[in-house]
């Protein structure tokens, strides 16, 4: 069975740090891109970061690039988010995502397939 999970997540106060984690088990993904997306309550679900299967190329959203970066370890399986300089909107639940087509760009990672895997999201609340 293949799971992603998402940790780190918690209560910070603005303009400072987290770093949140998404592990995955049940297959290994080192050769597909990966990415966090989040949701904050009443929104919709926004792409955030991507990278591409060996971490030679990132993808960002305008509104995190220069404040978040995105990094992975495919020895253990897993994706970071580094989130530094956090403001009151970035509060939101973060989701993990992993598409299943080897090699796919970072890019192509910025728009949800159907057969992308998710994670179940962890909290990330911004107080100012």
């Amino acid at each position: 069975q293949v799971q992603l999970v998402e940790s780190g997540g918690g209560l910070v106060q603005a303009g400072g740090s987290l770093r949140i984690s998404c592990a995955a088990s049940g297959r290994t993904f080192s050769s597909c891109p990966m990415g966090w997306f989040r949701q904050a309550p009443g929104k919709e679900r926004e792409f955030v970061a991507a990278i591409s299967w060996r971490g030679s190329s990132t993808y960002y959203a305008d509104s995190v690039k220069g404040r978040f970066t995105i990094s992975r370890d495919n020895a253990k399986n897993t994706i970071y988010l580094q989130m530094n300089s956090l403001k009151p909107e970035d509060t939101a639940v973060y989701y993990c995502a992993a598409r299943t087509t080897p090699f796919s760009t970072a890019q192509a990672m910025g728009v949800p397939k159907e057969n992308d895997y998710w994670g179940q999201g962890t909290q990330v609340t911004v107080s100012s």
